[in-house]
């Protein structure tokens, strides 16, 4: 089975977080509060682009199994 089999569409919460990681984080160090608010304000509006655009985000299953990390016990 190919990577492409595997693939599902994202919603948009995780494509929400996952562009507002990127805006947030050079590799591991992470930006000034500022900068913060401000990549969530461009992750939001970059989201709504790429729905308006008819864009599908895909993403992979989960390494290492069927669980997510906000499925896991606390």
């Amino acid at each position: 089975m190919s990577q492409i089999d595997n693939l599902s569409p994202a919603t948009d919460a995780e494509t929400l977080q996952a562009l507002a990681f990127a805006l947030k984080h050079d590799g591991k160090r992470a930006f000034r509060n500022g900068d913060i608010l401000m990549a969530e304000i461009t992750a939001a509006h970059l989201l709504a682009y790429l729905d308006r655009a008819g864009i599908v985000v895909m993403k992979r299953p989960p390494v290492g199994g069927t669980r997510t990390p906000s499925s896991e016990p606390i």
